[in-house]
């Protein structure tokens, strides 16, 4: 018997989560969210996005100052790190608001397990208390790989770099990062542009693979050149030394290290799968707990969202996910909302950024895509704003479907690509055609008139 009754429980308290759990309160759900945390926002807040980005926000003003004025001054990196503390203060706070001004849900910091299919055991420094759920969204996120490696413990992870009151708290001279990917990237370009010298170590044969490799290229081109980068390069152990750390590895079978103050290990990240849900013979695979586009699980009243179920993890989708699930349980067993991945925009949030979203050139010749696809492409160094900034390498690439000329996707490299990514996503997952878009009077000068200019150019 279980000492308490929810319509549904949450495991988890990040954009998988929380969501749902409001607006299934606010439909009149007696909902419980459990955390270790404690509070909402999951590790996006806690060691991810939205740290990592406070402080590419002040090394981009820095950048911008020194590229604008010639005055090349600097502050000290731990004026970035509080920075970056205050922006998650804030954010817990206004998260708090939220719950509070949420009646009809409960958040526990605690951590659940599974008893059965519908009874969780909730551990808290109180003890444990047995609940059961009519619904049960599991959303308890991802945490950071450490490979077993000799010396990994010797490592800096993104959880010592961008945590609240990070083990990281002066900026080092030299950094080896283990890992070419999105965060690996990310780290390397903030560091870079501090005067940190910067080496990635990269397993495979290009960097941020998965992307748009003309993209990738593109951002390369672009990035520090200060920025090593070492290709097919297998870390065999990581070792102290008097200065910092060496980082051993082969490249072409010879063997070779690095030396640096600190070393970063970035080499991507696991599902976390709450104790007990292996023994429900519920369905998994590698990349974690397996869904439909309803976000059920194999058991149709448990529901996976965000990084545990290793579709897309980008916290807006978690987000959308989320709202996904909470739609499904109020239709009472029958889905009425479903997950559409199609057109999700994904940003390097690198020193300039990268975006890209739908369908793209490299996808195309890959044979992805059914036809022929036509690009237009409007380059940052005809643009009035990327001229005001200085910034006016890269460019934003359209792809359209020959005949129609429909907008299936695009990439943008440089100045505001951030932002200009989900104008396009918007479109594309609106069906809307270079037509459309050459209608349409995106303001001057902004870089967002770029995207109206490529369309006609295709007309």
């Amino acid at each position: 018997m279980s000492d308490a009754e929810f319509d549904v429980v949450m495991i988890g308290a990040g954009g998988g989560a929380y969501p749902a759990a409001l607006r299934l309160a606010r439909a009149g759900l007696r909902v419980l969210m459990t955390d270790p945390k404690g509070a909402l926002g999951g590790n996006c807040l806690a060691e991810g996005c939205i740290p990592s980005k406070a402080m590419r926000e002040v090394i981009t003003h820095l950048r911008a100052h020194a590229r604008l004025t010639g005055n090349t001054a600097r502050i000290g990196y731990e004026r970035i790190v509080a920075h970056k503390d205050a922006t998650q203060t804030t954010r817990y706070a206004q998260h708090a608001r939220e719950v509070a001004a949420a009646p009809g849900v409960t958040l526990r910091k605690a951590v659940a397990r599974f008893a059965d299919r519908h009874t969780l055991l909730v551990d808290d420094d109180l003890g444990s208390t047995t609940v059961s759920a009519q619904h049960i969204i599991i959303a308890s996120g991802a945490d950071v790989f450490v490979p077993t490696l000799p010396g990994a413990e010797l490592c800096l992870t993104s959880r010592d770099l961008f945590r609240y009151n990070p083990t990281l708290t002066k900026q080092p001279a030299s950094m080896v990062i283990i890992g070419g990917g999105a965060i690996g990237v990310e780290t390397a370009s903030f560091f870079a542009a501090l005067g940190t010298q910067v080496t990635i170590l990269q397993r495979g044969p290009q960097i941020l693979a998965g992307m748009d490799t003309d993209m990738v290229a593109a951002l390369r081109a672009l990035l520090d050149p200060g920025i090593r980068v070492v290709l097919d390069a297998s870390v065999t152990a990581v070792e102290r030394t008097p200065d910092g750390v060496r980082v051993r590895y082969t490249c072409q079978d010879q063997p070779l290290h690095e030396e640096a103050a600190v070393a970063v290990m970035a080499i991507g990240r696991r599902p976390v799968i709450p104790e007990g849900f292996s023994a429900l013979g519920i369905d998994m695979d590698r990349r974690g707990i397996r869904v439909d586009a309803a976000m059920r699980t194999t058991a149709p009243h448990i529901f996976a969202c965000g990084d545990v179920n290793g579709r897309l993890p980008l916290f807006h989708v978690a987000v959308r996910e989320s709202l996904v699930a909470g739609h499904n349980i109020l239709g009472r067993g029958t889905a009425c909302d479903y997950m559409d991945y199609t057109a999700v925009p994904s940003t390097l949030f690198t020193i300039p950024a990268a975006a890209q979203v739908g369908v793209t050139g490299a996808a195309a010749e890959k044979g992805t895509l059914p036809g022929e696809l036509i690009e237009s492409v409007y380059p940052f160094c005809d643009d009035a704003r990327a001229q005001m900034r200085g910034e006016t390498g890269g460019g934003i690439h359209l792809f359209f479907e020959a005949g129609n000329l429909r907008l299936r996707g695009g990439w943008v490299v440089g100045i505001d690509a951030d932002q200009l990514i989900g104008e396009i996503g918007l479109a594309v997952a609106a069906g809307l055609s270079a037509y459309d878009l050459a209608r349409f009077p995106d303001q001057h000068p902004m870089a967002a008139e770029g995207i109206s200019h490529a369309a006609r150019a295709l007309l």
